[in-house]
């Protein structure tokens, strides 16, 4: 299979999920899942059911084989167990009452019924161990010291309360109207048990799956919007780019908005992977997965926050609130991490994804640094990396004075372009080496910024 394929067609094989489906619809059942084409047939799955029952965890289970060899006690039967291997050898459908024990060896009576899973080249590829409790129903066993303890009065008495038990346990299980759907799953017939092969998986109406071809290119289109965000927010914020003063901006802005909104909805029809690795397509269930894991998050990232500035604000602080509240966005980059092992399955996508990501963290740096140089010019520092940058460019800043503020307001200086490009060079250079020395931190807060980032690269 290629490698890069395999996000969109393995999931297609449901076997696992069908039997996870139906044996949770039953809690008193339990099974195992058996590789048959390897000597031995060791385990390859078993459910949380059959550890319980059991006594003992997945760890120790997997790979034993299936002829449950650890659970033999010293009661149980040679002829069941003959029989049991008899039925895998000739990879045959068969049912059995076997004595089992226990991890703490408590002996429990089990219905086993063993099944061949076929694949569509109709080759038996796995065996399905289906256990029952029925220890209920059975006699009790005695031990030795106890045998000899009991009054024959005291012995009937127990068998005439055990009968009575079993009486009443009968009907329930003969009556045909009220067979449950465990039943029809444990059927020896080869036409109920699914086959292990490539499907159409079933889904409720208006139900996405998870890996179908639409929302796999959904998807690389929110990680294209995200990476256009975490790009754009931060150098809105550092260059005081307002949304309402650039129309196309405003525009595919608002366009981006809606996007995100509409995943949110999406995200609200689309199957998740169960904790049992099932995938999940009941919709009230993935509609309280969500609304308990990601929905805050993602509603918060894509609020129109630009509404929020479309308006003048008299006061500067009311202003850098709201410009301060498009970082908010960058929350949009949570839909990236819990979908990267998604993405890393593509071996092409791995080496772009590391290098964008690079090139990010380059890109938020060098918006922190003209941060940093825009503040102490605003403060007439004069030998910041910005001030000496519009000398060199023959591009120097000067000073107005404003009737309405006591404060100077910095005018003229470098284009935006060159004070960006200045500060993503500089940011790459310290990232892959020392820098260079042509642009260098000359004040305080720039040399505190320098300093951690020299400390680890």
């Amino acid at each position: 299979m290629p490698g890069g394929r395999r996000g969109l067609v393995a999931p297609q094989n449901t076997f696992l999920e069908n039997i996870i489906r139906r044996s949770n619809s039953q809690p008193d059942s339990s099974f195992l899942l058996a590789n048959a084409q390897i000597v031995d047939f060791p385990i390859v799955y078993c459910n949380e059911a059959f550890c319980k029952i059991s006594g003992y965890n997945r760890a120790e289970v997997m790979q034993k084989s299936c002829r449950c060899g650890f659970m033999y006690g010293e009661l149980t039967e040679k002829d069941t167990v003959t029989r049991v291997e008899c039925a895998l050898e000739h990879q045959q459908h068969d049912q059995f009452e076997v004595l089992l024990y226990k991890k703490n060896k408590t002996p429990l009576w089990l219905l086993l019924q063993v099944a061949p899973i076929r694949n569509e080249r109709d080759l038996v590829v796995l065996f399905l161990l289906t256990f029952r409790d029925i220890t209920a129903l059975k006699q009790p066993i005695d031990s030795e010291d106890t045998k000899g303890g009991l009054s024959k009065f005291a012995k009937l008495a127990r068998s005439v309360t055990r009968s009575r038990q079993f009486s009443a346990h009968l009907p329930t299980l003969k009556d045909p109207t009220k067979q449950s759907n465990l039943a029809h799953m444990m059927s020896l017939s080869a036409d109920v048990m699914p086959q292990y092969r490539q499907e159409a998986p079933k889904t409720p109406p208006h139900i996405l799956l998870h890996y179908c071809a639409f929302k796999a290119i959904w998807d690389w289109v929110i990680l294209c919007l995200t990476f256009y965000t975490a790009i754009m927010v931060p150098y809105n914020v550092a260059f005081k780019n307002k949304t309402s003063e650039d129309v196309s901006l405003l525009v595919v802005d608002s366009i981006v908005d809606v996007i995100f909104f509409i995943d949110i909805v999406l995200n609200f029809h689309t199957t998740f992977v169960g904790p049992g690795g099932e995938v999940v397509s009941d919709p009230k269930v993935i509609r309280m997965n969500y609304l308990k894991s990601w929905f805050i998050i993602d509603l918060l990232s894509c609020l129109p926050y630009d509404v929020f500035n479309a308006f003048d604000h008299d006061e500067d602080g009311i202003g850098s609130l709201f410009s301060a509240l498009k970082v908010v966005r960058l929350l949009r980059l949570g839909r990236v991490v819990r979908k990267l092992d998604r993405y890393l399955e593509y071996g092409a996508a791995m080496l772009i994804l590391l290098l964008c990501f690079y090139m990010l963290v380059a890109h938020w740096l060098a918006c922190i640094w003209y941060s940093i140089g825009r503040s102490d010019a605003d403060n007439g520092v004069q030998y910041s990396w910005l001030w000496k940058l519009a000398n060199v460019t023959q591009s120097p800043y000067s000073y107005i004075w404003s009737n309405e503020s006591n404060a100077p307001e910095l005018v003229n200086g470098p284009s935006r372009k060159t004070m960006y490009v200045t500060a993503l060079y500089f940011t790459m250079t310290c990232m892959t080496s020392v820098g260079f020395g042509n642009v260098a931190a000359e004040t305080d807060n720039e040399k505190h910024f320098c300093t951690p980032p020299f400390s680890v690269m």
